[in-house]
Parts: structure tokens; C-alpha cells; sequence
């Protein structure tokens, strides 16, 4: 296989260092890495196949100086605003981590095990979005079931781990355990959430919308409905929960009207679809959890049963790690797939 020059910004970052480690995972064809991060971060090191590399600058003209063929943006969305541009104008294809262009309609939204078809629409504009985090996983064990019966509506309640708010909130709930153990809890720094996340939950994830969600439920919402290309009902709860890593979601699938869910038929759909495994024996207490899905590449699913009312509702829940499913697997596995899609071209 053609080996790549690969750019990574927001290299020192949580979602850049898990990148890292996937590429090395899943043996992505470097032929050159460049890490990029700002001008306080230059000079600094990573560490990629057992080497040191130095990290650069980012500016307007690295990624022409540089020869980056592939550039994995994981900075936040001001940084993708401001210098995806540059990557574009230099050749460079970029695939963006941050919510800045997810809902463009010239930039192709891809999840590649559900939409895989979509980054043949990159050359529009030099640019692949990675999903939310929430969304990746669940549109994972939608999209077989949505082959099965064809769904209607979705609710959905998350349970999201600290380490989506990055290096920060997972400090921030490690300093208020360690508080708490040491009765001072009342004295700890509410910095990263709006509560105290310790022994806590906090049913609020992003800025209140108009219409009485959160912006990041509406972005399950509208995400789901572009990389599935259907245009079902769903509705988002969003929670953070004191969970350092992997997210969970308890999931109501409603299908089409005449639907009698099989619940066999259910499980053999999602545990046949590729990367997601099925942990469902409630009677033996297996199921799926955050410390069975950490540090793994795949969606976890459980707890499947057919609605006790309406024969065409189904509920499950399932789990993944949000840094590597959620985010870094789902950037390189996008990565992977283009090269797969353009070499075939």
C-alpha cells in the first residue's frame, strides 16, 4: 500500500495523542508524520511507533511546506475555521474532528461503517467531518436495524463520560474524588462543567437551544438524519455522568407501523454488523459497560428487549469509548477508507 504524509493539529491534545495510538492499531500507511499544534506547544515531542516526533507549528503554509497529503484537524472548531482552508488550497485532505463543519452540505458527514458511499463527495470541498461522539456509536447499531425494519422514531438518553470535555474534565472530576476523600470537597474548582461533577449528574451537555434542547442533542438529531439519510424522528437527552471514559446510551427505537420486533432477529442484526459486539445475557449480569468498552474500536450492545406495549418498539443500550470510537478510530477508519476508495479510482 502507497504510504501518506500525514498531518495531525491539535497534536498534544487528548483526541490528537488517542490518534496517535490508533494509527499505530490499525497500521495506518505513514510515509511521513507531521504533528501541529500551536506556537506554545512547538517544539515539544510525541511519540509515534516507538520514535519521537518533533511537533511543529501550525501555520498558514505548513501543510505546502510540509507535502501533507492527509490532515486530521482535532484542535476545536475556531482552529478548522481558521486553517482548514490552507490544508485545502495545498492538496491536503482533510478530515475534521471539531462540530465546525458537520452540517455543510458540501462536506460529507461519514461514519464508514453506516455511510462509507459519502466520502466520494469530498473533492467538493477537500473536507470529510467526523460525527459527534454520541452519534458515531449510535448510528452504528441504528443503521442495521434500520436494514431490518426500517425505523420511524429514536429516543435516546446518553450517559457521557467526563473525557468528552477532554484533559480538563477528567482532571477536574479526579481532583473532586480526591476532595471528597479528603472532606473538602466544598473547596474543589468547578471549572470545566457547570456542577460539581463528582458523586453528580448533569443533565446538560452545550448551550441551552430555543426549543428547550441543548445543542448537543440537536446535533444528535440533525447528524443522524445526514448520515443516514432518512429523516425519522429522534430525540436526544444528553447527560454527564461521573465516568472518566466511554459513553453509554439507553436507546427506544421505534419501527415502521405493522413491524413485530423479533428479538432474535434484532440481536443477530447488530452482532453481524461490522464493529459492534453483542454483550446481552441479563440473567447472568452481562451486559454492556464503560470499563468493558474503554480502550477498545468497538460499540457495545445490550439489554435488548422488545417493548412490553407496541410490538414495533425495541430498547437496548449500548457503549463505546468516545475517544477512540467517538472520535480517533472514526477519523482513521475514514482515513483508511478514502485511501481504499481513491486507489480504486
Amino acid at each position: 500500500m502507497r504510504k501518506f504524509n500525514v498531518a495531525v493539529v491539535g497534536a498534544t491534545g487528548a483526541v490528537g495523542e488517542e490518534l496517535f495510538r490508533v494509527m499505530e492499531d490499525l497500521d495506518f500507511p505513514v510515509n511521513k508524520l507531521v504533528p501541529l499544534a500551536s506556537a506554545r506547544s512547538a517544539g515539544s515531542m510525541i511519540e509515534f511507533k516507538n520514535r519521537e516526533v518533533k511537533v511543529l507549528e501550525l501555520t498558514s503554509t505548513v501543510f505546502e511546506e510540509q507535502e501533507i497529503e492527509i490532515a486530521f484537524f482535532c484542535a476545536g472548531g475556531n482552529i478548522s475555521d481558521e486553517f482548514a482552508k490552507y490544508a485545502v488550497e495545498a492538496g491536503t485532505v482533510v478530515i475534521d474532528n471539531t462540530s465546525h463543519f458537520r452540517m455543510d452540505p458540501k462536506v460529507p458527514l461519514v461514519v464508514p461503517e453506516v455511510n462509507p458511499e459519502d466520502i466520494r463527495l469530498w473533492r467538493e470541498s477537500g473536507i470529510i467531518a467526523n460525527p459527534n461522539c454520541s452519534t458515531i456509536q449510535m448510528v452504528q447499531s441504528l443503521k442495521p436495524l434500520d436494514e431490518l425494519y426500517g425505523i420511524k422514531r429514536v429516543d435516546v438518553s446518553t450517559y457521557q463520560a467526563v473525557s468528552g470535555a477532554g484533559k480538563a474534565g477528567m482532571e477536574e472530576l479526579v481532583q473532586q474524588m480526591q476532595d471528597f476523600f479528603a472532606f473538602k470537597l466544598d473547596e474543589s474548582v468547578i471549572e470545566a462543567f457547570a456542577h460539581q461533577i463528582a458523586l453528580n449528574v448533569i443533565p446538560q451537555i452545550d448551550v441551552a437551544m430555543e426549543n428547550g434542547f441543548t445543542k448537543e442533542e440537536m446535533k444528535m438529531v440533525n447528524e443522524t438524519q445526514k448520515i443516514m439519510h432518512k429523516n425519522f424522528e429522534v430525540a436526544a437527552t444528553c447527560v454527564r455522568v461521573p465516568v472518566l471514559r466511554s459513553h453509554s446510551e439507553s436507546l427506544t427505537v421505534t419501527f415502521n407501523d405493522g413491524v413485530n420486533v423479533d428479538v432474535d432477529e434484532v440481536r443477530n442484526a447488530l452482532a453481524n454488523f461490522e464493529n459492534v459486539k453483542v454483550i446481552d445475557d441479563l440473567e447472568n449480569k452481562k451486559y454492556p459497560m464503560p470499563i468493558i468498552s474503554t480502550d477498545t474500536d468497538y460499540t457495545y450492545v445490550g439489554r435488548i428487549r422488545k417493548d412490553v406495549y407496541s410490538s414495533n418498539i425495541v430498547h437496548y443500550f449500548n457503549v463505546a469509548d468516545q475517544v477512540r470510537v467517538g472520535a480517533a478510530t472514526n477519523a482513521v477508519r475514514i482515513g483508511l477508507k478514502w485511501i481504499e476508495l481513491e486507489s480504486d479510482m
